[in-house]
């Protein structure tokens, strides 16, 4: 079973996939003419304007949910492993998918906002509802919908609980039933209040743990701030295999920092857009814009903030394809959170173990909060128009009893389960972005004629001859004029 599931995986993320998601983010980037660089200053002001109502959340809560699933432990094992199968230069290639990508996230989020529907009072949509809507294929999108829920729902929790309880352990010798019992209390008192309550969590606790981290590396990176050309140096000349010393993996910079950076910032993956469809906006393009963002934050920001902490401080490895270290600062340890523990230790001796303990909780924690969201969003478009409590009802027990399961025992053939379902999930929305991406288009032209204009864009589908997007035209002037 486990090597039917590894043979799996190894077609699902081959290398077609890491150049299917450069290639859609290159694409989307130039038919955008780089929205990403031209509406920055949007993507910023939005991010702060709009307010919840009793349908949806606001633009920044929907950023805060879909950043807790984006900023999760690859933030920091992920940025580790990077540097040390792909050397410094992994570094600027996680930025470079960061960068194209977040043309992929704006796309498929909006698409999530022009499709979405509001279901038993509250705002539901993401790729099940898009592909449905914007293709006609049900099939499609019901497979979408049952590979979302086995990933995120049920096997992937368990990941991130194991990450939280091995680090708690190292860190504070607790318990790993003890850190389960403790998780399980704690997310049952989030997950049954609902996608409000989820909202309301992660727009404190996102911004606190992302910031405090981030801080921290800019302590390190002032304590070694005579380091800054070197390190600069550094990762620009091995992107490019211009150092000699990295020369000979230039390939694995390439291939290591773009499939970190997909897995880190999640875009094009179908992931962020459940997310984005609970956004009480008056134009797709406005949420959108605020998603692409997030992308920016969770690699330029926190990934950079793991790899400039490793890189300032020396203290990483990296390891050629043979096995052989190019580099070895740190001996014989396991890529992984060890580095960071390593880096922050040099400043601060005794605190780098129990700091990064502490982040990979708030990290993982909030992670499984997303995922929750994710699948009850999918869980929403399998029952429309049946009863839905208790399909609900069992996936609360699923996603707890997975946490804790994970927590208290390593389940290697789960990582896989997992990484089997989240990969289906990947190509099926890259291929539905591709094809759906007219929409997307139009409403970025419409938003940027009406903001010519001097106008707050509100969207309307039915002039840009959008079909389908039966919110806007049935329910949407109702909605507002109950949140104004």
């Amino acid at each position: 079973m486990e090597q039917f599931v590894n043979s799996l995986n190894e077609i699902l993320w081959s290398p077609v996939m890491i150049y299917l998601c450069l290639g859609v983010g290159l694409l989307f980037s130039l038919i955008t003419r780089f929205l990403q660089v031209r509406h920055l200053k949007d993507m910023i002001a939005l991010m702060f304007k709009g307010k919840s109502s009793d349908a949806g959340v606001s633009s920044f809560q929907a950023l805060s949910i879909a950043l807790s699933g984006r900023v999760g432990t690859g933030n920091i094992a992920g940025t580790a492993t990077a540097i040390a199968f792909g050397g410094p230069g992994a570094v600027f290639w996680m930025w470079t998918i960061a960068f194209i990508g977040a043309s992929s996230a704006f796309i498929e989020s909006t698409l999530a906002q022009i499709y979405k529907v509001k279901q038993d009072g509250q705002y539901r949509g993401g790729p099940a509802y898009y592909i449905e809507k914007g293709t006609g294929w049900k099939w499609y999108a019901v497979l979408f919908a049952l590979s979302a829920i086995l990933a995120v729902g049920l096997l992937m929790p368990g990941i991130q609980s194991n990450s939280i309880a091995l680090g708690l352990e190292n860190a504070f010798s607790i318990s790993p039933t003890v850190t389960g019992i403790i998780l399980v209390i704690l997310l049952a008192s989030i997950i049954f209040g609902g996608v409000k309550r989820i909202a309301s969590v992660a727009q404190y606790v996102v911004p606190f743990m992302a910031l405090g981290y981030i801080l921290l590396s800019i302590i390190i990176v002032a304590m070694n701030i005579e380091e800054l050309p070197a390190v600069f140096g550094l990762i620009f000349k091995s992107a490019f295999g211009l150092e000699s010393a990295f020369g000979g993996i230039i390939g694995m910079a390439v291939s290591w920092g773009v499939k970190r950076g997909i897995y880190s910032n999640e875009a094009g993956q179908g992931t962020g857009p459940h997310a984005a469809a609970a956004a009480e906006v008056s134009h797709p393009a406005k949420q959108g814009l605020v998603q692409a963002f997030s992308v920016y934050i969770d690699t330029l920001l926190v990934c950079s903030a793991t790899a400039f902490m490793i890189l300032f401080t020396g203290m990483y490895n990296t390891q050629a394809p043979d096995g052989s270290y190019i580099v070895n600062n740190l001996g014989d340890v396991e890529p992984g959170p060890a580095y960071t523990q390593a880096a922050i230790e040099t400043v601060f001796p005794g605190f780098g173990a129990g700091f990064v303990a502490i982040a990979l909780f708030f990290f993982a924690f909030t992670t499984i909060m997303a995922y929750y969201y994710i699948a009850e969003t999918n869980i929403a478009y399998l029952t429309r128009g049946k009863d839905s409590k208790w399909p609900m009802f069992a996936l609360k027990i699923a996603i707890l009893g997975a946490t804790f399961y994970g927590a208290v025992k390593t389940a290697g053939l789960a990582w896989a389960l997992g990484d089997v379902g989240l990969g289906i999930m990947v190509w099926l929305n890259i291929i539905a972005i591709v094809i759906l991406a007219k929409p997307a288009l139009k409403a970025l032209k419409d938003y940027e004629e009406q903001k010519k204009q001097g106008l707050d864009p509100v969207f309307n589908p039915v002039k840009l001859g959008i079909k389908n997007a039966d919110y806007w035209v049935n329910e949407f002037k109702k909605d507002e004029e109950q949140v104004s």
